[in-house]
């Protein structure tokens, strides 16, 4: 048996000895000696009091202890159950996955119908450098003109005069090559002229 269990248990019996006299009801906390509970109208000399001898938990418990441990071993199935889960409910054990591509740009396995994580970052590092840029460029003026960030020799392939009336904000390096261009243009779509969205969306009102 394990010595703290041991130490554990020998503290609560002697705890419940203590105890115990108070809760029966016998004056001063404590048990009477052995012999001077006695039956009330009956004849004789009351038998001698023993002294020395006192009470012990032991008298109670005999050779053993009834501890609450299960009746019935649980069977294969359930034990496999809680091992190993089952596919209705819960399966724990490792299961291949299908659902992984190859991201075309940059070779990295990905889940379909999310975003390549190695591709996301890359985009995400090169967007807060450029935020950087332009805080520092502009500050906290107010925009009241077109923003364009430039790269490395970018400027130099339209005329001055293409660039007058907008803000430029140059980074000091090269495009990357998936960055294009056409992602920091502007639409070339017209506006709508009319407030219908269909020819056959009446107008509301």
């Amino acid at each position: 048996m394990n010595t703290g269990l041991w130490f554990r248990l020998r503290y609560a019996f002697e705890r419940l000895e203590q105890i115990l006299p108070s809760l029966l009801g016998f004056p001063g906390n404590r048990f009477p000696p052995t012999g001077a509970l006695a039956l009330v109208g009956i004849e004789g000399s009351r038998p001698p009091v023993e002294t020395g001898k006192t009470f012990s938990i032991k008298d109670l418990i005999g050779d053993g202890l009834l501890w609450a441990v299960p009746k019935h071993r649980r069977t294969i199935e359930k034990r496999l159950k809680r091992k190993y889960g089952t596919p209705e409910y819960k399966l724990k054990i490792f299961t291949p996955k299908t659902h992984l591509r190859i991201c075309t740009s940059c070779g990295s396995d990905h889940e379909v119908g999310v975003l390549c994580p190695t591709c996301y970052k890359k985009v995400r590092t090169e967007t807060e450098l450029m935020q950087e840029k332009i805080q520092a460029k502009l500050g906290l003026e107010p925009v009241d003109k077109e923003v364009i960030v430039l790269y490395d020799r970018e400027r130099e392939e339209q005329p001055e005069e293409f660039w007058q009336g907008k803000r430029i904000v140059e980074m000091e390096k090269s495009r990357p090559v998936w960055f294009s261009k056409n992602l920091l243009q502007r639409t070339t779509q017209q506006s709508a002229d009319t407030v219908e969205v269909k020819p056959e969306t009446e107008k509301l009102g």
